[in-house]
């Protein structure tokens, strides 16, 4: 746990730009509401084969919001990783097999690079989300 926290300091750190300490976290946190809201966008919908889509959505907006979303975005897609793969390893098939967790995850890295997410929309999804 120490090595977690350690390791998520760290990250923070070196991901703080020159514009200071305050645009970061309000980035971060801003950028974390986003996530949040594409997850419970994901749940609304329960439309099959939408996963990647609000993956891709919700890193999108946390990129736009700068440095402190980029970093959100990460620090929160690689824990849902692997927590999703410990989840594998000890209770054996969940709902996220390992390709879909790195189908997810290119997703992801999709979203953030700032792409369009609309890539990964499927066919007849309300235009709604």
């Amino acid at each position: 746990m120490k090595l977690c926290v350690v390791i998520v300091f760290c990250s923070l750190v070196m991901g703080v730009s020159g514009e200071g300490w305050y645009s970061f976290f309000k980035e971060a946190l801003q950028g974390t509401g986003d996530l949040w809201r594409a997850y419970w966008d994901m749940q609304e919908a329960s439309y099959q084969n939408s996963d990647r889509y609000f993956h891709a959505r919700g890193n999108y907006d946390t990129a736009q919001r700068g440095p402190g979303g980029i970093w959100a975005a990460k620090v929160i897609s690689n824990s849902r990783k692997y927590l999703q793969m410990l989840l594998n390893q000890y209770f054996g098939s969940t709902n996220h097999g390992l390709e879909d967790i790195k189908s997810n995850q290119k997703a992801e890295e999709w979203g953030r690079s700032g792409k369009d997410p609309n890539h990964f929309r499927p066919p007849g999804l309300p235009e709604k989300f």
